[in-house]
């Protein structure tokens, strides 16, 4: 079976994704990134699948897999039983390269980590006491922001780096691929860019990407683990957000510039997601520099 591309969009201002996830059970198919990924389950059991590995998973479960490695977490039978309390958490953490800054990565003193980028290939287990330490690491990740966030990523991989208490997942690397989904994502992706300030429709995007309303619907939210609305909406107060601070715009134009055409919903919107008003944040960010 060929694996799913999938993609999680960064927030504003960031280099890298940070998630908490929580399920009722891992929805994601047998599927593959072009980005590192650390991985730690916070609850549930079941099993995981990571190249040609198969072993069982349970909380605190801890691994480094580099890119494009196929792979999937599948929970027991218990987890999709009809009104099922358990839960599903995990938190993941998508970086490349370029989030910590190629020219970093060139410096003699970087070396360490890029001989742990190569040896991601074949996917890292991380135990003992490095896995205590860098479980820890991850729940205050999930709290910081800026700079902070980015230096907690590199001493966590550092920590990684230096540690003995890891181990190969695979025994030789694995690259996922799937061209015809690639391309299918990158155009409906490209598309979203270019009509931003327009009224974008899910028919339209599943007219882009030749497939049917509810199979598109599907494979966006597989591969996005967003809904195709929600996706939308956190990329136009995405934009918002950076023409607030970047250009001397007022809030009307800032509005309809990111495909808003209603100025209260738009100041309803933007509340809800920043917890602030546009012009509010403006004055917030204006205040900080």
């Amino acid at each position: 079976m060929r694996p799913a591309l999938e993609h999680l969009p960064k927030e504003k201002d960031q280099s890298f994704v940070v998630k908490f996830f929580d399920y009722h059970y891992y929805p994601t198919p047998w599927h593959y990134h072009p980005e590192y990924e650390i991985v730690l389950v916070t609850e549930s059991t079941g099993k995981r699948f990571i190249g040609d590995h198969i072993s069982d998973f349970k909380p605190g479960n801890l691994a480094l897999l580099g890119p494009n490695i196929p792979h999937t977490y599948k929970n027991g039978d218990k987890y999709y039983a009809e009104n099922s309390k358990l839960r599903a958490k995990s938190i993941v953490i998508h970086f490349t390269p370029a989030s910590l800054g190629n020219d970093f990565l060139e410096l003699p003193e970087a070396n360490i980590l890029n001989s742990l980028f190569e040896a991601a290939s074949f996917g890292i287990d991380i135990f003992g006491k490095t896995n205590e330490k860098i479980a820890a690491a991850l729940h205050d990740i999930l709290t910081l922001k800026g700079l902070k966030r980015w230096l907690c990523l590199v001493e966590i991989l550092c920590e990684i780096a230096a540690s003995t208490e890891v181990t190969a997942i695979t025994k030789t690397p694995h690259i996922g691929h799937n061209e015809k989904e690639s391309r299918r994502l990158c155009k409906v992706f490209d598309w979203i860019t270019t009509n931003i300030k327009k009224d974008i429709t899910l028919a339209e995007a599943a007219h882009i990407a030749e497939m049917n309303e509810n199979a598109f619907s599907r494979f966006f939210s597989q591969r996005t683990r967003k809904t195709f609305s929600a996706y939308i909406k956190e990329l136009r107060l995405q934009k918002a957000a950076k023409l607030l601070v970047e250009n001397d715009m007022t809030i009307t134009q800032v509005c309809y510039e990111c495909g808003y055409n209603n100025i209260s919903n738009f100041n309803r919107q933007f509340l809800n997601h920043y917890k602030m008003n546009p012009m509010s944040y403006k004055k917030a960010f204006l205040q900080k520099i």
